[in-house]
C-alpha cells in the first residue's frame, strides 16, 4: 500500500497482519462520486475470506485480552497520533472517494480521532467497584472483553463512524473485524497502515471488504461474538433479528426524519445559519442532518418570513465543488435518482420548490459527476411524502405550523427517533419542548446534536433509528463492548486472637436487633 490514492487502486483484505485478495478473485469498482470516473478496485470477499478473518481474530484474542487496560491504551495512543499526523492525506482520500468538501474530510478524521482519545482514557473510566456488602462479604466486579466482534459501517463518514466502535472495542480488550462501505474502502486501507505503525499485534485488527455476502458471513460466523452495525433502517432490523436469532450481542443504528422547530423568539440570522449547516452539509448525507423546517405561528409573520427567506438565501449562496465551504456530490446514481424523485414527487403533491437544486445536474454536467444542488421544499400538506421519509440529501421540507403543540405532534409522530432540536432565545421555551420531543439526540439552537464523548451516540429505542442493544460511542461503548463480571468473596475466619475480638464484638452488635443482616445467606440455611 502506498500514501496516494493513484498508488492504492486495489483495496485487499487485511487478515491476521498481511494484504490477502479475495478467494473470489473479484472485484468492485471505486468510483469519485465528484466525476465518475473508476478511482480503484475493492475486493468482493466470500464466508472462506470471512471465515479466515474472523479465525485470526479468535486466535490473537487470548494474548490481546490479557495485557492490561493501560498497555492496551498505550498502543492506542500511539494511534492517536499518527492519525493527527496523517489527516491531511486520510482528509484528500475522503474527498476522493466520497465526496465531502476538505473541511468535512478534516472534521470527519477529527471526530473519529476524539474517539481514539476517548478510549486512551479507558484505563481510568473501566476502573471496577468493590464494597462490603455485609460483616464478612466483600463483593466487587469487573469487566470482561466480549472476544471477536464485527462493526458494519457506511459510505457517509469513511473515517469517523468506523471510529465511533473500533477504539473502544480494541482498548476494552476485544479483536475486530472491520467491513467498511465497498463505495469508501481507501480511507480505511490507508488506516490499517497507521494501525500496523502504532504497534497492533497481528490478528487484532481485521479488515473484510464486499458486500451482502461478506455482511451475512460475518454475522452468522459462530465465533463473531457481537455485531454493530450502522446503515438504512430496513438494513438494521434484519441485522438485529439476525443476532439476536444467533443470542449475539448487537447494536445497529438506522435511518434518521431530524425534524427543526424554530420559534417566532428565534435568532433569525444564528438560526438560518444553522439550518443551512445542518440540512446541506456532507450533501444532507448523515443521520444527524436536518430534515424538516418547522416554523412556528403565523406563516404571513414578519419573523416567520423574515427566517425563512433567510435560509434560501443562503443556501442559494452555496456553490457546487470539494473545496472548503462547498456542497460537494451525493454519493452515487442510484441516490440521486432517489432524491430527485422525492423532489418530483413534491412537486405534483403540491408542494412550492424556494430552491431547487435540479439546476446543478446542467450546470455540472460536464464532469459526470453525482452532483444536486440545495433544495428548499415548502408543503401545504403534513402527509406529503419528503416530509414524513428518510430523502438523504440536501433537500430540506418547510412546513408552517401555528402552535406548539402542533410542532410536537408532527415530530412525534414520525416513526424515526435519532435526534430534534428547537431555536429559541427563551430557556423556558426550550425545556418545554426537551421534556416532550420524541427522539434520544436533542438540540436546542444546535442543528446538529451529536453527543461527544463521554456522552454516547445512539437512537431512540422502539423507533426506525436504533435496534439493539445500547448505544454505539462513549460509556455506552464500555457497556456494549464488556461483559461486567460480579464476583461475591466470603473468606474462612482468621484464628488469631486480634480477628476473634473484634468479630465477638461485632456478633454482639447484631444480636441488638437493627444491625442484623438478614439478606445474607453465606454459609447458613
Amino acid at each position: 500500500m502506498g500514501d496516494a490514492p493513484e498508488i492504492m487502486t486495489t483495496v485487499n483484505n487485511y487478515i491476521a497482519g498481511q494484504i490477502v485478495p479475495p478467494s473470489s478473485n473479484q472485484y468492485l469498482d471505486i468510483l469519485n462520486p465528484s466525476t465518475s470516473t473508476t478511482i480503484g478496485k475493492v475486493a468482493l470477499s466470500t464466508s472462506s475470506d470471512v471465515d479466515a478473518a474472523v479465525s485470526a481474530a479468535h486466535a490473537a484474542f487470548d494474548q490481546w485480552s490479557s495485557m492490561t487496560v493501560k498497555s492496551r491504551a498505550a498502543i492506542m495512543l500511539k494511534f492517536h497520533a499518527l492519525v493527527r499526523s496523517n489527516a491531511k492525506e486520510l482528509a484528500r482520500l475522503i474527498v476522493l472517494e466520497n465526496g465531502k468538501n476538505m473541511n468535512e474530510a478534516l472534521a470527519d478524521v477529527a471526530k473519529g480521532n476524539e474517539t481514539v482519545e476517548y478510549a486512551c482514557s479507558l484505563p481510568q473510566l473501566m476502573q471496577g467497584k468493590i464494597d462490603r456488602v455485609s460483616s464478612e462479604v466483600t463483593c466487587r466486579d469487573r469487566r470482561d472483553p466480549l472476544g471477536v466482534v464485527v462493526s458494519i459501517v457506511p459510505f457517509n463518514f469513511p473515517f469517523m463512524v468506523p471510529f465511533w466502535t473500533l477504539p473502544i472495542a480494541l482498548v476494552t480488550g476485544n479483536t475486530i473485524v472491520l467491513k467498511p462501505s465497498e463505495k469508501v474502502p481507501l480511507t480505511m486501507y490507508k488506516v490499517i497502515e497507521l494501525f500496523e505503525q502504532a504497534g497492533f499485534p497481528k490478528g487484532v485488527v481485521n479488515m473484510i471488504n464486499g458486500t451482502k455476502e461478506a455482511v451475512t458471513s460475518l454475522i452468522d460466523h459462530p465465533l463473531v461474538t457481537a455485531v454493530t452495525f450502522v446503515g438504512s433502517s430496513p438494513v438494521a432490523k434484519i441485522v438485529s433479528d439476525k443476532c439476536h436469532s444467533l443470542n449475539k450481542r448487537c447494536t445497529a443504528l438506522g435511518g434518521a426524519k431530524n425534524h427543526l422547530i424554530a420559534l417566532p423568539d428565534c435568532d433569525v440570522e444564528g438560526t438560518s445559519s444553522d439550518v443551512v449547516v445542518s440540512y446541506a452539509g456532507c450533501a444532507g448525507q448523515r443521520c444527524m442532518a436536518a430534515s424538516v423546517l418547522l416554523i412556528v405561528g403565523d406563516k404571513e409573520g414578519v419573523q416567520q418570513k423574515a427566517l425563512l427567506q433567510s435560509v434560501v438565501e443562503k443556501a442559494c449562496a452555496i456553490q457546487p465543488g470539494t473545496d472548503p465551504g462547498k456542497l460537494g456530490p451525493v454519493i452515487d446514481e442510484q441516490s440521486m435518482r432517489k432524491i430527485l424523485g422525492y423532489i418530483e414527487q413534491s412537486e405534483k403533491e403540491g408542494a412550492t420548490l424556494l430552491l431547487d437544486g435540479r439546476s446543478w445536474i446542467t450546470r455540472m454536467e460536464k464532469t459526470k459527476g453525482n452532483w444536486i444542488g440545495p433544495t428548499i421544499i415548502l408543503h401545504e400538506n403534513k402527509t406529503d411524502k419528503a416530509m414524513n421519509e428518510e430523502v438523504f440529501g440536501p433537500v430540506l421540507s418547510v412546513y408552517n405550523v401555528s402552535t406548539w403543540q402542533e410542532a410536537i405532534a408532527i415530530e412525534n409522530a414520525n416513526p424515526f427517533g435519532n435526534a430534534a432540536a428547537i431555536y429559541t432565545t427563551n430557556g423556558g421555551h426550550a425545556d418545554w419542548f426537551m421534556k416532550r420531543v420524541r427522539a434520544s439526540m436533542l438540540g436546542v439552537n444546535v442543528g446538529i446534536p451529536v453527543p461527544r464523548e463521554p456522552f454516547s451516540f445512539g437512537g431512540l429505542y422502539g423507533t426506525k433509528s436504533k435496534y439493539g442493544d445500547m448505544d454505539i460511542t462513549g460509556d455506552g461503548a464500555i457497556e456494549f463492548f464488556t461483559n461486567r463480571i460480579k464476583i461475591t468473596s466470603k473468606w474462612p475466619t482468621p484464628s488469631v486472637p486480634e480477628y476473634t475480638m473484634g468479630l465477638g464484638q461485632q456478633n454482639q452488635k447484631e444480636k441488638g436487633g437493627d444491625s442484623v443482616d438478614h439478606a445474607n445467606f453465606a454459609g447458613r440455611m
